[in-house]
């Protein structure tokens, strides 16, 4: 066996890994979907259409609140921001073409970019690596992903209170689980607690959906901020 080809192999297997870990948190989306107000098939579409763990939470905590179509879409527009930053940076890697441009734009989310990224090789003109990487976790997430969240939405019917097995506390553990990997800095993590207390304080005077977009826009404003800063020097 190859370097090369024992490479790939790990890649793969990783990739599945992340898959399965992923794919977990799709079963808490499934039966929040269908316990929210949404049928199985609106569940199951936002997961295939949408499929952004972070903006799906975000549509049923709004919806389930009673919150606009206005304040959901603005939340998931904001929150979906950072995947077309992914694709930008992965664009002259993988340099796709045709449909499987359509096919990338879909599966480039944190998992995928985070694989791609980690095969990057100097050495590697043709970016074997990061296209394996790229290619193996966003399909590892996706299968797994989708039918974790069908699983989910078709259990959920059958539980009479859902509230008796934790699942109205499902959607805040589900936000703090995917965004706690991505606090690794002092500056993300002070980041991310000012956020969260500031959509805390809002909650008792605005509309459901509006705290998350008050702490997006924070994040933008400081980002923008911290990037000008930078460019200064």
């Amino acid at each position: 066996m190859t370097e090369e080809v024992a490479r790939r192999k790990d890649i793969i297997r990783n990739s599945i890994g992340v898959g399965v870990a992923v794919g977990a948190y799709g079963l808490s989306f499934g039966a929040l979907g269908t316990t929210n107000g949404l049928s199985v098939l609106q569940t199951q579409l936002l997961s295939l259409l949408l499929f952004s763990g972070a903006s799906q939470f975000a549509v049923v905590s709004i919806v389930g609140a009673g919150g606009s179509a206005v304040s959901a879409i603005a939340s998931t527009a904001l929150l979906g921001m950072r995947n077309g930053l992914y694709a930008l940076r992965l664009a002259p890697l993988l340099k796709v073409r045709g449909v499987r441009r359509l096919i990338a734009a879909q599966i480039t989310i944190d998992e995928s970019t985070a694989m791609a990224l980690a095969q990057e090789d100097a050495k590697d003109s043709s970016h074997a690596s990061v296209k394996v990487g790229f290619w193996a976790a966003g399909a590892s997430v996706y299968v797994l992903w989708n039918l974790a969240t069908l699983i989910g939405a078709v259990g959920a019917q059958h539980i009479a209170d859902p509230k008796q097995f934790g699942l109205d506390a499902a959607i805040p553990a589900g936000f703090a689980a995917l965004v706690a990997p991505r606090l690794t800095s002092r500056t993300t993590r002070v980041l991310g607690f000012g956020c969260a207390i500031a959509a805390v304080a809002a909650t008792p005077f605005v509309a459901p959906g509006v705290p998350v977009l008050i702490a997006a826009s924070i994040t933008l404003v400081l980002a923008l901020v911290s990037a000008r800063r930078e460019g200064g020097r």
